[in-house]
């Protein structure tokens, strides 16, 4: 067994923290979920105009919403190993725990996004109550696209636990990145891009803003920081942000034919996926680290 360097001691250069179990399906979830989140935002938002022309979006992101609720519960599920272990994590309703507010918030938004396309353009009750259902789809929307921030930097994991202010953000922005991006890729309606790509836009410029601080706060100590800058997780990370700024530039270019759309849709998609990714990563590479924790607790910034 090997002992500590003097000069950074750890204990016996063992990791500290158990690093995450979570596989593939989680961060696909990540994207899947956000995807949905801010689809059902969007849809919400077109609702309050009251405008016909707007329509089909409004219909369009409520069967995003419907489809991506489902396609998130089953990659959660699979994660999980059973559907009896989801349907546990609503037995209780606990607000100090973000896995259990997440588990109802996804079941919320997949039961009123089903009510929206069922009731909604229906004459009388039922047509008010398919409205209902389309505005508070969009407020569990806002949640469901961001509560994955708020459940990593809830963690012990260095790197996690020293963004947690802005993984939030951060998911949430390339949430609305990733909606804009799918538009682009597979609407023709000039109107809806036009909507759609000036949110996606906003949301990849607040997702790459929200990158650079990220990486900021956790190189506030630089063995915590590390894994957003080197190996793996690192290449992913810097390879995500430059996917996006990509993405940027191709969509605000004059004369966008089809070819220009889709280029930046791809792009769009691949770097908010791989930023997840990325993320996930990032996070197991620091629980790894025998290193980090104790850097973190002797810098004093420790959260827990």
């Amino acid at each position: 067994m090997s002992e500590p360097h003097p000069p950074d001691p750890t204990y016996y250069d063992r990791p500290l923290l158990k690093e995450p179990i979570w596989e593939w399906a989680i961060p696909l979830y990540y994207y899947a979920g956000g995807l949905t989140g801010a689809s059902l935002v969007l849809g919400a938002a077109a609702q309050l105009t009251g405008s016909k022309k707007l329509e089909l979006l409004i219909r369009r992101c409520h069967w995003i919403g419907f489809f991506g609720a489902g396609i998130s519960g089953g990659l959660l599920i699979y994660d999980l190993g059973r559907p009896s272990r989801f349907l546990n994590m609503l037995r209780v309703f606990r607000p100090t725990s973000p896995m259990n507010i997440g588990a109802w918030i996804l079941t919320g938004v997949g039961g009123t996004a089903t009510g929206t396309i069922l009731f909604r353009g229906r004459a009388r009750f039922l047509g008010g109550l398919g409205e209902a259902f389309g505005f508070t789809s969009g407020l569990l929307g806002m949640g469901l696209a961001t509560y994955t921030g708020v459940l990593l930097g809830n963690s012990a994991i260095p790197l996690w636990q020293e963004s947690r202010r802005v993984l939030p953000m951060l998911f949430g922005s390339s949430a609305m990145a990733s909606v804009g991006s799918a538009f682009e890729m597979l609407v023709e309606n000039s109107q809806q891009r036009r909507i759609t790509r000036t949110f996606g836009i906003l949301g990849q410029v607040a997702e790459v803003g929200a990158a650079i601080v990220m990486e900021k706060q956790a190189s506030v100590v630089p063995r915590v920081g590390r894994p957003l800058k080197k190996g793996l997780s690192g290449a992913m990370w810097k390879t995500a942000a430059l996917l996006t700024t990509g993405s940027i530039i191709i969509g605000i270019l004059p004369k966008r034919t089809r070819s220009k759309r889709i280029a930046a849709g791809v792009l769009g998609t691949v770097g908010s996926l791989l930023m997840r990714f990325a993320v996930q990563h990032a996070g197991v590479v620091s629980s790894r680290d025998a290193r980090a924790s104790f850097h973190q607790q002797r810098a004093g910034v420790s959260a827990i």
